[in-house]
């Protein structure tokens, strides 16, 4: 069957980026030729998703725009003989099936995914947050996939982290049962290095049965009155399995100005149509 349905949320104010995310949502801002949000919606469609729902807030109307047709501009494309520009245009309206739900109060990531519930109904869906980009693309969600059918669990995705990273991440406590694979028996949203019980950290992207909205909706508010997607997992594995996935390859943090800029370089030295001419660019600024 496959997993057909994914979520994004990208409800947030991202204001690490202020002043730019006043005008322009962070989930919106270039990384090379396209938006941060088209790698994530690009990885699903690539390992069969065929629904994506968008959480968004005020303000983020340009997402839908985005992905929307745009008659005027596709008729002036053809009208001109641009057949190159008309075919990207007419692709990113072509991605998926995207629909969209308001967030309309910040209350946590577990918040916006209850949001989705009625959207979902009663089938496994994959999470995905937008600011991670993955070195391995669809490979880390077709793993997931394999995973999840192999147990019939929810998966979460895990990278080893450095130990002052720890309190910037939800932990999982985990035991291995195969091959980069590990059942889940706890988790910590944000735990100071001493009291993490590993180092494996989520990152993400979630496989998650429908139950978790049950769980969520059980789920007291936590850090900062909101409901955390990690304490809701807590509740989850109490009856239901759990595993991790350690992913293979580089993933990059594009949620962040630093982590945005070094994802854009990363990416633009590994395009053949740009990374040559960046190299010898850098090359140049570091003998300075």
């Amino acid at each position: 069957m496959g997993i057909k349905k994914a979520v994004i949320p990208a409800a947030g104010w991202g204001t690490r980026f202020l002043p730019i995310t006043k005008a322009i949502p962070k989930e919106m801002l270039p990384l090379l030729n396209k938006p941060i949000i088209q790698y994530c919606i690009e990885e699903a469609t690539a390992c069969g998703v065929e629904q994506v729902v968008i959480i968004t807030a005020s303000g983020k109307n340009s997402i839908e725009d985005y992905f929307d047709s745009d008659f005027e501009l596709e008729s002036m494309l053809e009208q001109k003989g641009e057949t190159r520009l008309l075919e990207k245009v007419r692709y990113v309206s072509n991605l998926a099936d995207i629909g969209y739900i308001r967030q309309r109060v910040q209350l946590g990531l577990g918040h916006a995914v209850l949001t989705v519930k009625n959207m979902i109904g009663n089938e496994p869906f994959f999470l995905m947050l937008p600011d991670d980009i993955f070195e391995n693309k669809e490979f880390v969600l077709k793993e997931m996939i394999r995973i999840h059918e192999s147990y019939q669990c929810s998966v979460v995705a895990v990278k080893r982290i450095a130990r002052e990273e720890i309190n910037r991440y939800g932990i999982v406590a985990c035991k291995k049962v195969a091959e980069r694979v590990y059942k889940v028996s706890d988790l910590i949203e944000k735990p100071e290095a001493d009291e993490a019980p590993s180092d494996f950290a989520i990152m993400g992207r979630y496989l998650l049965a429908p139950e978790i909205f049950e769980c969520i909706n059980k789920t007291k508010p936590g850090r900062n009155g909101e409901i955390q997607l990690t304490d809701a997992l807590k509740r989850l594995i109490r009856h239901y399995p759990l595993y991790a996935y350690e992913f293979e390859g580089e993933r990059w943090d594009a949620g962040t100005p630093a982590g945005w800029l070094e994802t854009t370089i990363t990416l633009a030295l590994k395009e053949p149509s740009t990374g040559p001419r960046l190299r010898n660019y850098l090359n140049k600024q570091l003998k300075k």
